[in-house]
């Protein structure tokens, strides 16, 4: 990425700019008193894939704070990018279901649909048709080096890597860009998505001003959520891929038994040490952010309790919090007319937005 022009061109170092500026990241905390002033100024776009259950890293990294800014008063999109589930597997396996699942995860965690615009990618034609002049301005050097594309593949279900699987920060860029949002919630390991959806923006802005001298796009800022990363059950990243997390809809009895079956270590004495004791300072740290309390405090009481105690621990604060959001979550799973017209209403509005965006796009690229 250059900050001297707008092409791409192969071997293109990264931008060390992108990576210091203050502006690429922002804690929700420092932007609370600027979007309680003027929630209108801000536009948060966010959404899962819809491949499975939505489980607790998801829940504590993100659900919490999009629940929290709508709150404020900020416009919230929550997009359902049903296209980019064959980004790493074959064939888009349960994708009806997944998709009104995600949508009953959403409003059972606190997202008032009334508020919030929740699409899918395939109903929103416009929006993809982005993809194209975005790709023009990302060389394919840029595409490989991306770190966490090369995550995805290395933990990808293919046996070779297909082209959209290259493009898919590309892709996230348009997500972002086509309804001109500026606050992105994201975890650390989706950082180096937002910085491609930054680049695509000042590049695009740069080749194609307004003849008045605005831009097109803003570039925007990422929201890290005040959780640490959560491990899941095998002591690698919570994923719904690796068969290792704690979905939201699930029972109280299968969460005990998910939970019971942590990685742990010997050393019966409990502590929060997230570096020299990852899995254990993991259960103690769920354990505080269900309880809204310091992890160093849940670690200090159950002291010499060792793992059997961490994890009984751990279980009932789970269970405890989780127990409302599963009563709303089945009484919208009962209703699947609702969540099926929640799609519909927000896709017309996604629909609306994303036309106007291409376009400004076509009329600035001189192709109306």
């Amino acid at each position: 990425m250059t900050t001297a022009t707008a092409t791409a061109t192969a071997g293109e170092p990264t931008d060390p700019a992108d990576h210091a500026d203050p502006n690429v990241r922002a804690d929700l905390s420092d932007l609370d008193a600027g979007i309680r002033r003027d929630p209108a100024a801000h536009r948060v776009l966010t959404g899962d894939r819809p491949t499975g259950p939505l489980h607790l890293g998801h829940y504590f990294g993100s659900l919490r704070n999009r629940v929290h800014l709508q709150r404020l008063g900020v416009e919230m999109f929550l997009v359902i990018p049903d296209y980019q589930v064959i980004t790493d597997r074959d064939v888009a396996d349960r994708l009806a279901e997944h998709t009104e699942n995600l949508v009953v995860d959403y409003l059972a965690t606190g997202i008032d649909a009334e508020r919030a615009t929740i699409f899918t990618h395939s109903s929103v034609p416009a929006l993809n048709q982005l993809l194209l002049p975005f790709l023009s301005l990302v060389s394919v050097a840029e595409l490989h080096r991306n770190p966490t594309v090369k995550d995805e593949i290395a933990h990808s279900s293919q046996a070779a890597v297909n082209g959209l699987m290259l493009t898919y920060p590309v892709h996230q860029a348009a997500d972002i860009l086509f309804c001109k949002a500026d606050l992105v919630p994201v975890g650390k390991d989706q950082l180096p998505h937002l910085e491609v959806a930054r680049t695509v923006a000042r590049r695009f802005n740069e080749r194609y001003p307004h003849p008045d001298g605005t831009t097109v796009f803003p570039r925007p800022r990422a929201l890290l959520s005040a959780a640490p990363l959560l491990l899941g059950t095998d002591g690698g990243k919570m994923s719904k891929s690796r068969n290792n997390s704690v979905p939201l809809g699930a029972d109280e009895d299968t969460t005990a038994r998910l939970i019971k079956g942590a990685k742990t270590d010997t050393d019966r004495r409990i502590g929060y040490d997230p570096v020299g004791r990852p899995e254990v300072s993991n259960l103690v740290l769920l354990t505080a952010l269900c309880q809204d309390r310091a992890p160093e405090e849940v670690a200090e009481e159950i002291g010499d309790g060792g793992a059997a105690a961490l994890k009984r621990t751990a279980v009932e604060a789970v269970n405890e919090h989780l127990r409302p959001i599963r009563a709303r979550r089945a009484e919208l799973a009962a209703d699947r007319g609702h969540i099926r017209q929640v799609l519909r209403t927000g896709s017309e509005r996604a629909n609306a937005l994303a036309d106007t965006t291409l376009t400004e796009v076509r009329a600035v690229m001189g192709s109306l």
